[in-house]
């Protein structure tokens, strides 16, 4: 099928336009979010292809891939009059969790009978208000990177993209007290500013900058732990990732992780006592933080594989088709 879906998050985007469909990707002449054409450092398939607005209008289109409320607009003006929904079948993915009060959480699609809501984890379903819009939760799966964790440099990477901007939601201000236990390296946009100003607090943080994705992970998979320091958002696809080349985890207890990680696969609280007793353990122990890995690569490969993610994509769009 022909399926149309804006460049929003190109890691989740990889692994949807890996399916066997024909991806139809906008593009724009400044690239723009409202048009990014193909992904630039990610590896994506000829099947993902870049398609002007003017070749949208007449473009054969099966099913519309929302994900902002402003791709249900430009969808509306590029596609010669068909409307996502009533002329063209559509589905909604939401990537993020949501942000406020318990009661001010009420999704733009809440309240429609002409989408299918679909969260990336069950806990943004739970604190998403959806109203009566039938929703789906169809968790994150990534390309297998393969295994690629060595362990060699003591020491633990975090991937955060503006982790000065985006502060305590991402942990930032963790890292000074959990670097303490083991120098962390920052990988991300913005991230030697980031490391340059915790530094000046006494933190031992490094910034790597931000690499090209294969780059970054054979980077990642050098240093002993990943530590995921995030108190809200999403699963993070670089925690998966970082599970998937076998490397153990030291993780906040919040949101999807305590059902992403299991017990064998790293450590997961939310007291920093125990995450930096952690940290210091798995610096001193290569072969424990090696057991650790490989649990977590097996159970990543199970429950966050291509192949399953891609299999319930299949299903719910022939679904939103019939």
């Amino acid at each position: 099928m022909n399926v149309l879906i804006w460049h929003v998050h190109a890691a989740w985007t990889t692994a949807f336009v890996s399916g066997p469909h024909r991806y139809l990707v906008p593009v724009l002449t400044d690239r723009g979010p409202n048009g990014r054409g193909r992904a630039r450092t990610f590896p994506w398939p000829p099947a993902a292809v870049e398609v002007s607005p003017d070749e949208l209008a007449t473009a054969p289109v099966d099913v519309v891939v929302l994900q902002r409320p402003e791709d249900e607009a430009l969808a509306r003006q590029w596609l010669g009059g068909r409307v996502p929904g009533r002329d063209v079948p559509a589905v909604w993915v939401e990537h993020n969790a949501p942000q406020g009060r318990i009661t001010e959480l009420r999704h733009p699609a809440a309240d429609r009978d002409d989408v299918v809501l679909v969260h990336v984890t069950a806990t943004n379903a739970l604190f998403w208000d959806s109203g009566t819009t039938a929703t789906r939760v169809i968790d994150h799966g990534i390309p297998d990177p393969g295994h690629r964790w060595t362990g060699e440099l003591e020491r633990a990477a975090v991937v955060v993209n503006e982790a000065t901007r985006r502060g305590r939601v991402t942990g930032t201000d963790l890292l000074p007290e959990l670097s303490r236990a083991l120098p962390v390296d920052l990988f991300g946009i913005g991230s030697e500013e980031a490391a340059a100003a915790l530094r000046a607090d006494g933190a031992d943080v490094t910034g790597i900058g931000d690499l090209p994705h294969d780059e970054l992970i054979d980077e990642v998979a050098r240093r002993r732990v990943y530590l995921h320091p995030v108190r809200w958002t999403s699963l993070g696809l670089s925690l998966l990732e970082a599970m998937h080349v076998g490397m153990p985890v030291v993780a906040l207890a919040t949101t999807e992780v305590p059902e992403a990680v299991p017990p064998d696969a790293g450590v997961v609280s939310n007291r920093l006592p125990v995450l930096a007793d952690a940290l210091r353990r798995l610096g001193r122990d290569h072969e424990e933080a090696a057991r650790m890995g490989k649990a977590g690569r097996a159970a990543a490969l199970e429950r966050h594989g291509l192949d399953r993610f891609l299999g319930e994509w299949d299903a719910l769009l022939e679904e939103a088709l019939a």
